[in-house]
């Protein structure tokens, strides 16, 4: 028995690698979300632009990344290869070229290709050199014919993206609190694009159930209800309790009664968060918040206002049912509420929050040029080397966006199982110096996905975890519509 399951083992990794998931996303990441990115850029409008002119939009395309080259001192284009990028101490990276439109009064006047930067390329992946290369071509190009890829050199340095594991997005968790004003707190992430918006609820001591997500502290959840459009007490009523009845959401209703309409509740949301502007500015700044952080993976325009509002109730009834009826709470430490970030991912994070900050560099060298009256083409406002330099130095120091440390590593290379191991790794985003006893427990849901004996000792024993040698992760979810269409065959109706 022992030696079919050996055969089995073997003829496994012949066929998969050991980082065949980050291989994947990195590919993924490339391929298909990359341009996907620069889509969710939209239109670049100035603020400031020529007097001639009306209408003025910059407008990116189709986004391509080449095969890992360098510029040598004579000018030449050279395609590099990872061992020479680690005898050098360079970065072994590929180029990323953008087309770039210019409209002038609705007409379109520019259009060209340009380089906006250059990217790391991860080892083994689809855009690497060495790709599909044989074991004795890899001999010949001195590199190791054994070695798995899946990880970066950065200035000469092997580095690995650590695998992080978070809590899903889109899902909204009840916890019990031992200490604070409210005994039970809701929390969602909401994730839309380049947008992770915590929200969270509470139900203080005189009844009343507050939102908070970003500049909106604690506003009472019913003002938000009925400044998105769903003013209707009876409506909220039924699409919170249902046939069933809580006193909550009449005391509720009740500190909301002035509220006669959308606006009064937009006005009383300005008021809360001090918007001194006149009353029509007040009440576009609010509604412009509330359709871009606002659960913004419902959607980010006016047209799905009432939905929102819908979906707050439905958060509402649940926060109800666990505070008030004892629904038990959601384990959030069950692997199917966790998510696990790859290379791709963490790279496609990196790539939207510096593409806002090229973004905002473009416009800032085009209003300067304007003002002096010197510009003549759009092609010297795009500064290559600025998002070359600020994926570089994240990848080289493991300062991620968000605030987040530790998440790109020097290979430990102190042998091949280490390495091996250090490809693998797992790691939390919660606090090593905190508690977190449950966190760092064994769940029955790491069965066959995460190794239960290797983790370190000490302080982040149980938040860096590896993952089983035969675990496969999958890289994408269905997307809604396609899960739609599916229960629409069997009846389903809108």
């Amino acid at each position: 028995m022992s030696s079919r399951r050996n055969v089995l083992i073997k003829r496994y990794f012949e066929d998969h690698s050991i980082v065949e998931a980050n291989l994947k996303s990195f590919n993924n990441f490339i391929e298909k979300y990359l341009q996907k990115a620069v889509d969710s850029v939209g239109d670049i409008i100035p603020t400031i632009i020529p007097q001639d002119m009306q209408d003025f939009k910059i407008r990116f395309g189709k986004i391509s990344v080449g095969k890992p080259a360098i510029i040598e001192a004579d000018g030449s284009r050279v395609e590099i290869t990872p061992a020479e990028a680690r005898l050098r101490k360079i970065t072994y990276s590929a180029p990323i070229d953008i087309e770039v439109s210019v409209y002038i009064n609705g007409i379109q006047r520019e259009s060209y290709t340009t380089q906006i930067g250059k990217i790391p390329i991860m080892l083994k992946s689809k855009k690497c050199n060495y790709y599909g290369l044989n074991k004795e071509e890899l001999i010949k190009r001195n590199e190791d014919p054994d070695d798995p890829g899946g990880y970066f050199i950065i200035n000469g340095n092997e580095r690995v993206l650590i695998t992080v594991e978070d809590l899903a997005s889109n899902k909204f968790f009840v916890q019990e609190n031992s200490v604070g004003p409210s005994k039970f707190t809701g929390k969602l992430f909401s994730e839309s694009g380049i947008y992770r918006i915590p929200h969270v609820i509470e139900q203080m001591k005189d009844g009343i159930i507050y939102l908070s997500f970003t500049r909106f502290k604690r506003i009472p959840i019913i003002n938000v209800i009925k400044a998105l459009g769903l003013t209707n007490d009876r409506e909220i009523t039924e699409l919170i309790s249902g046939n069933k009845q809580y006193d909550d959401i009449y005391i509720n209703l009740y500190s909301a009664s002035e509220l006669k309409n959308d606006e009064d509740a937009q006005e009383s949301l300005a008021k809360k968060i001090y918007m001194t502007q006149p009353r029509e500015i007040k009440l576009e700044k609010v509604k412009e918040n509330l359709d871009k952080f606002l659960l913004p993976h419902i959607g980010i325009d006016e047209r799905v206002r009432i939905a929102k509002a819908k979906n707050l109730c439905k958060i509402v009834k649940m926060y109800l049912m666990v505070s008030r009826e004892g629904l038990k709470l959601n384990d959030k430490d069950h692997y199917s509420n966790k998510r696990l970030k790859l290379s791709g991912d963490l790279l496609l994070e990196l790539f939207r929050t510096n593409m806002i900050v090229l973004v905002n560099d473009i416009l800032y060298n085009f209003q300067r040029l304007v003002k002096r009256g010197k510009l003549q083409s759009t092609k010297i406002i795009i500064r290559e080397k600025l998002l070359t330099s600020r994926v570089k130095s994240a990848m080289a120091t493991g300062a991620w966006t968000g605030g987040r440390k530790g998440v790109s590593q020097n290979a430990d290379r102190t042998n091949f199982m280490s390495f091996q191991s250090n490809l693998q790794r797992v790691i939390s985003l919660l606090s090593a110096s905190q508690e977190n006893f449950q966190a760092r427990a064994i769940h029955s849901t790491h069965w066959g996905r995460l190794c239960p004996i290797e983790t370190p000792e000490g302080t982040p024993i149980g938040l860096r975890k590896n993952t089983a040698m035969l675990c496969e992760i999958s890289q994408e979810t269905v997307e809604d519509n396609k899960i739609i269409k599916s229960f629409e065959k069997y009846g389903l109706k809108d």
